[in-house]
């Protein structure tokens, strides 16, 4: 998105910046109605506006769509804007303009969330950002949690909720060959291709126990049961059923080491 030179028909490459001083005096025209004052002041800020939005250019979300979002957030904070106050206008007007650009995400989510979700991930936002300039560092899930009295658990599903999707084929990392993408880094430990073969040879080996052998293993390892639980059910003593269990495993694993 940095790298895009025109958005919404605006060059980049030339957009106009102001001294301190500028800034100073066309906040005060423009809090006292002055429009062109106000237009300069948005003219002056639209850089401000293109480092906002270069935060969620991973988004997938079209650049122009985001620049025009931004600059409405840069005139509500032109708008809101105190001078005399002890702020400096970027300050401000940072948070304004990520705050109504995650709005705009949020709003236009594939994915729907609950109202009540996203009233509380608003809340954790602005809360986010308070405490990023008065920390000035990221402020952890506990500390936003602290300052508006919630649980830890609510800050971070509310956080979760309102996070864009990621494509698996979204590239993570490239070093000029093949991109690495984040299925690259999605590994299923559990239904791996080697756990399938283990458990149909496992299957199969105990398909061809004896019904008894059978029984005993599924009460022992199954049901849980005790030898001494296992021969009550069976009506024989524990030792008979030890030596069957120990029969039975052992014949699984002869059928598994053949196959």
């Amino acid at each position: 998105m940095r790298s895009k030179v025109e958005i919404c028909g605006i060059n980049t490459a030339r957009l106009k910046t102001l001294t301190q001083e500028e800034m100073d005096t066309l906040l005060r025209l423009s809090r006292a109605g002055d429009k062109k004052a106000r237009q300069k002041l948005i003219e002056g800020n639209l850089r401000l506006v293109l480092s906002v939005i270069g935060r969620f250019e991973k988004r997938g979300e079209c650049a122009d769509d985001l620049f025009q979002v931004g600059c409405i957030g840069l005139m509500k904070a032109i708008a809101n804007f105190d001078p005399d106050k002890q702020v400096r206008f970027s300050t401000y007007g940072v948070p304004m303009i990520a705050g109504e650009v995650r709005r705009y995400l949020r709003d236009n989510s594939p994915i729907r969330v609950s109202r009540s979700i996203r009233d509380v991930a608003y809340r954790v936002l602005q809360c986010k950002e308070a405490l990023l300039l008065r920390l000035d560092r990221e402020p952890t899930l506990e500390e936003i949690a602290r300052e508006l009295e919630l649980n830890v658990e609510d800050v971070s599903q509310a956080l979760d909720a309102v996070c864009a999707p990621v494509s698996l084929y979204d590239p993570i990392y490239t070093d000029g060959g093949d991109p690495l993408t984040v299925m690259d880094q999605v590994r299923d430990t559990k239904n791996t291709e080697g756990n399938w073969m283990e458990h149909i040879a496992l299957r199969d080996a105990f398909r061809r126990l004896g019904d008894r052998e059978k029984q005993i293993l599924s009460l022992r390892f199954y049901d849980s049961k005790t030898q001494m639980q296992v021969a009550q059910i069976l009506g024989i003593s524990q030792a008979q059923v030890s030596r069957l269990e120990k029969a039975a495993i052992g014949s699984m694993r002869k059928s598994i080491s053949v196959s």
